[in-house]
């Protein structure tokens, strides 16, 4: 197979401006890549959308609920901690997280889906 392109004309008006829109997205691109990057794994979503349905949330909650341990559930919030997805709130000895509203507004679109397949069943 040839990776030579065999279009006869190019519209370069159409190569430039989005090249120009690539170029001006360039950061918003890649937030959007670090959100999506560490939402792609299965757990981390499920907290996500718990997190997005419930608006905040403890460890101890959210591993009872995915059948996880405290362990395991502190070690996906610190994923999404340090890349800053979520943030924590310390109310007395127990600790609430909840979504960034800055990164909500990237992957809302896909956690409101999810909620409304489950307002669906």
């Amino acid at each position: 197979m040839s990776s030579k392109c065999i279009r006869v004309l190019a519209d370069p008006v159409q190569i430039k401006e989005c090249k120009e829109t690539i170029d001006c997205l360039e950061e918003k691109l890649s937030e959007a890549t670090k959100v999506f990057n560490l939402s792609g794994n299965p757990a981390r979503l499920k907290i996500l959308f718990l997190l997005h349905r419930e608006d905040e949330m403890c460890p101890c909650d959210l591993s009872d609920v995915l059948d996880m341990s405290v362990g395991g559930v502190s070690q996906h919030l610190r994923k999404l901690k340090d890349g800053g997805l979520v943030q924590d709130k310390k109310v007395g000895q127990t600790i609430f997280y909840s979504i960034k509203s800055e990164n909500l507004l990237i992957i809302k679109p896909v956690l409101e889906s999810l909620l409304n397949e489950t307002l669906a069943v």
